[in-house]
C-alpha cells in the first residue's frame, strides 16, 4: 500500500503540473499572441521549451513549499495526494471557464486543508513559514502594478518621438525575447511547486533523507509543465490578451519584462509567487499609463474574484478529499 500511495502522489503531482501549465500558458504568451508578434502555435512551442528550461533554474521555491506549510515528518502521502487532487480540480475548472488563477494559492491551500484534516487544526501548520509565503504572494501583485507602470512610463519617455509603426516593428522583435524570458521565469517558479510537494511526500514516507529535490523529480515536473503549456489554455489567453486591455508590442514587452523581473527575483529568494497575479497586474500597470479606463476593470474584477476564492476553495476541497481518501483506505 505505501508504494501504491507514493505512485498515486507522483501521478497526481504530474497531472497538477500539466493543469498548471495549461492555465498558466497565458502568462507567458497572451501578450505576444494578442499583439500578433507570434502565431499561437509558435508562441506555445516557445513557451513550452522555455518553461522546461526555467524549471532547472533553482530548487529554492520547491524547498520552501516542502517545509514552509507543514512539517514533513508530521504528514502522510495521503495528505499530499489530497492536496494535489484538489489543486488539479480547481485549476482545470477555472481554465475551462477562461479565468487565470494562481497555482500557488491552489497548492498551498490544498496542503493547508489536507494538513488540517490530518493534524486536527490550523495551529498544527507551520505559521512562520506560511507568513513568509503569504507575504510573497500578497506583495508580488503590488510590485507587478508598480513595475509595469514605471517601466512603461520610462519607455514612453525615451521613445515619445518615434512613430507608432517603427515602435511596433522594433518592439515586436524585442517582445519575442521578453516572452521567452517570461516563460523561463514561469518555469523557474511554478514548476517548483509540484517538485516541492513530491519531495514532501518522499521525505514523509522515508524514501529520501533530506529535503533535497531529486533530479528525476525536477525533470518530470519540468516536462509535465511543458506539456501543459503546449496544450494552450486558449480561453485564459483570450481573457488576458484581448479582453482586459488592447495591447501593442511595446505594451506586451513592458508587461513581460516587468513580470520577469518580479518572478525571477522571487525565485532566486525561494519565494513562491503567483505568476498569474504578477503578469496580470503588470498588464494593469502598463494599461494605466494610457488612462485608467484603458483597462477593462469589469474583466479584471472577475479575475480578482477567482483569485480571492482560490485559497479557501482549495482548503475546503482538499479537506474533503483527504477525508474521502481515508474512507477509501488510502
Amino acid at each position: 500500500m505505501p508504494e501504491t500511495i507514493i505512485i498515486l502522489v507522483v501521478t497526481i503531482a504530474l497531472i497538477f503540473e500539466i493543469s498548471n501549465g495549461w492555465n498558466d500558458s497565458a502568462n507567458a504568451i497572451a501578450t505576444v499572441v494578442s499583439t500578433r508578434v507570434l502565431t499561437p502555435l509558435q508562441a506555445v512551442l516557445l513557451a513550452a521549451v522555455m518553461n522546461v528550461a526555467g524549471a532547472f533554474f533553482s530548487t529554492a521555491v520547491a524547498k520552501t513549499i516542502g517545509k514552509g506549510i507543514v512539517n514533513p515528518t508530521d504528514i502522510t502521502q495521503t495528505v499530499v495526494a489530497a492536496a494535489l487532487f484538489a489543486g488539479f480540480l480547481w485549476n482545470g475548472a477555472m481554465t475551462v471557464f477562461g479565468l487565470p488563477v494562481s497555482a500557488s494559492h491552489a497548492i498551498i491551500g490544498g496542503v493547508m486543508g489536507a494538513g488540517v484534516a490530518h493534524l486536527g487544526g490550523f495551529n498544527q501548520l507551520n505559521l512562520a513559514g506560511l507568513t513568509k509565503i503569504f507575504i510573497a504572494l500578497l506583495t508580488s501583485p503590488i510590485l507587478g502594478i508598480f513595475f509595469g507602470y514605471a517601466f512603461m512610463k520610462l519607455l514612453i519617455r525615451f521613445f515619445c518621438n518615434v512613430s507608432p509603426g517603427a515602435l511596433n516593428k522594433h518592439f515586436g522583435r524585442l517582445q519575442i525575447v521578453s516572452a521567452s524570458f517570461m516563460a523561463f521565469s514561469h518555469g523557474s517558479n511554478d514548476a517548483q511547486k509540484g517538485m516541492g510537494v513530491i519531495t514532501l511526500a518522499l521525505l514523509s514516507g522515508g524514501y529520501i533523507g533530506s529535503l533535497e529535490v531529486p533530479f528525476w523529480v525536477i525533470l518530470t515536473c519540468a516536462l509535465a509543465m511543458g506539456v501543459g503549456t503546449a496544450m494552450g489554455g486558449w480561453r485564459v489567453i483570450k481573457t488576458l490578451g484581448h479582453q482586459m486591455l488592447k495591447l501593442q508590442p511595446v505594451h506586451g514587452f513592458a508587461a513581460e519584462t516587468s513580470a520577469t523581473a518580479v518572478i525571477m527575483g522571487a525565485s532566486a529568494l525561494g519565494m513562491p509567487v503567483s505568476t498569474t497575479h504578477v503578469i496580470t497586474t503588470c498588464i494593469m500597470g502598463v494599461g494605466s499609463t494610457r488612462r485608467l479606463s484603458a483597462v477593462r476593470w469589469g474583466v479584471a474584477g472577475k479575475i480578482l474574484m477567482a483569485w480571492i476564492f482560490t485559497l479557501p476553495a482549495c482548503i475546503g476541497m482538499s479537506w474533503l478529499t483527504y477525508k474521502l481518501f481515508v474512507m477509501m483506505g488510502f
